[in-house]
């Protein structure tokens, strides 16, 4: 967790790494440099709404009803009333992880000053971050466009003392969570309520989470890929670096130099360098560079979308400071999100599908070249990890469904002027628990690994894998006897979950071969 008085100033481009600081507790200022532009484009939208040509959300109705004109005395109800009239989500709580990436985006979208919103806005955004005021934001009834509509509108609606929030882990209407951290509400102006809306940050902040949480993975599955090769006693010329430069995929390259940086000096490898009859091993030991790879260059490519799109002013219309134009558009639409959710749901599923073949792998007696049946030292009165393996290809077939793309699917909304959606918020959403249930499938490999190679002694495995063994033993022991098994799954997955593979591993290693997003 970031320290709470820690903040990500932007004065530009916002990172990953910023972006990892806001989900950590981290909150988000704009530089002053931002604030000129800001007022400029809001001073463009006052005008526009004092005049007598009809502005789309200025001083006419949304969607459907935007040949409605709006006279100036009520262009403040309109903003108010199109707030609370797109509340209307649904389902679980966003978590305030998310919650506080939305509203960062949206603080970073409208400090490009296209949107035309007045600073007030932006500042009331940025106070409620920094005294931890989170609006309480149901997870569903966003399409990914006209932007993310209803979970933004429940993140304004505590902007102007309506709607809920959770203060100190308390849920409590919008006005006292504003009064305790002493704000007052706002009056929404000209198109601010439009602008607030508007724009894909819901979607974006979970797909942020997912893009950071599935490389995480990645690189966790190229340790216990490690620890599983050396377990099966498998070879490692498939993952020579000449093999790797013939395909080229940059990827593969990374992958299979981790591999064999982990896998250096293991007695496990060098004692059946001789007298070992098999030509080739299974797929999932053998191939890992590929599929491993493949799923990194996915990873990477999302991320370089969604960095893109943190940046972006996503809101409609837009402010063009420079001629002085409000110009209508469709920056709203999800599209790139949604395409980047599914790219990673694609990666998430396929690296749980090859880790569950290695754990079948590694149970079967068949295949696992002389360990015995289960990984359990006594077979028959114990059953070791059979069902282990089992929830393993539970959790994969749940991330394999959970993977068919959510982007080419589209709905009408709106009396069909919205009729070509996104579905970017439920692409990005699912990705939270296909990389829950991803932590689980690696943590069964991690403990099924580790049983295997401490059942090769007394050949030992390399110093980095060793490191990581230790790791795991801090917590889980060997298994002998059957026991209840849970709470050492649970225990596998967190160590998963927290990066503490690759750190184990590095502390033995003289230079980082892990790959980087960046």
């Amino acid at each position: 967790m970031t320290e709470p008085g820690a903040a990500v100033v932007v004065k530009g481009m916002v990172s990953l790494d910023d972006l990892a600081r806001v989900l950590g507790g981290a909150r988000v200022e704009l530089d002053p440099s931002f604030w000129p532009r800001v007022e400029a484009a809001a001073a463009i939208v006052a005008n526009a709404a004092l005049a007598a040509a009809p502005v789309y959300g200025i001083n006419t109705g949304f969607g459907k009803l935007a040949s409605k004109r709006i006279p100036p005395d009520q262009t403040a109800l309109l903003q108010r009333n199109l707030i609370v009239s797109h509340c209307c989500g649904v389902g679980q709580v966003t978590p305030e992880p998310i919650v506080r990436l939305m509203m960062a985006l949206k603080i970073v979208s409208l400090g490009r000053g296209a949107s035309g919103v007045r600073r007030e806005v932006i500042e009331q955004l940025q106070a409620m971050l920094a005294h931890r005021v989170y609006p309480l934001v149901p997870q569903q009834g966003s399409v990914g466009a006209s932007g993310d509509l209803a979970p933004l509108a429940h993140m304004t609606a505590v902007m102007i003392g309506e709607g809920q929030a959770i203060v100190d882990g308390k849920t409590v209407s919008g006005q006292e969570a504003l009064v305790a951290a002493g704000l007052a509400p706002l009056t929404l102006g000209p198109k601010e309520g439009l602008a607030l809306i508007n724009g894909t940050q819901f979607s974006t902040a979970y797909a942020i989470s997912g893009v950071l949480r599935a490389f995480r993975l990645a690189r966790a599955a190229l340790v216990t890929g490690a620890l599983s090769v050396d377990a099966a006693m498998a070879s490692t010329a498939p993952f020579r670096s000449e093999i790797q430069a013939l395909r080229g995929h940059p990827g593969q390259i990374a992958a299979a130099a981790t591999l064999m940086a982990l896998l250096d000096g293991s007695d496990i490898r060098l004692s059946h360098l001789e007298g070992d009859d098999r030509v080739q091993d299974p797929y999932c030991l053998r191939c890992q560079p590929q599929v491993a790879g493949a799923a990194l260059d996915l990873i990477t490519q999302a991320a370089r979308t969604l960095i893109i799109e943190a940046n972006a002013v996503t809101d409609n219309p837009l402010v063009l400071v420079e001629t002085c134009e409000i110009v209508s558009g469709g920056n709203f639409h999800a599209e790139p999100v949604a395409f980047a959710a599914d790219t990673i749901a694609l990666a998430l599923s396929e690296i749980g599908a090859i880790s569950e073949r290695r754990i079948a792998t590694l149970v079967d007696p068949a295949l696992n070249f002389g360990l015995p049946p289960f990984l359990t030292p006594d077979p028959g009165i114990n059953s070791g990890f059979m069902i282990a393996e089992v929830t393993a290809a539970a959790l994969y077939a749940e991330n394999k469904q959970r993977a068919a793309a959510c982007s080419i699917d589209s709905t009408p909304t709106s009396a069909n002027q919205e009729d070509h959606v996104s579905m970017a918020a439920h692409a990005a959403r699912r990705l939270s628990d296909m990389t829950d249930n991803l932590a689980s499938i690696l943590g069964i490999e991690f403990l099924v690994a580790a049983q295997g190679i401490t059942l090769r002694a007394p050949h030992a495995t390399s110093a980095p894998l060793a490191a990581v063994i230790a790791a795991l033993r801090e917590q889980v022991p060997a298994l002998g006897a059957d026991r209840y098994m849970a709470g050492d799954l649970a225990k596998a997955a967190a160590l998963i979950e927290a990066d503490a593979l690759p750190a184990a591993a590095l502390a033995t290693l003289s230079s980082d071969p892990f790959p980087r997003l960046s």
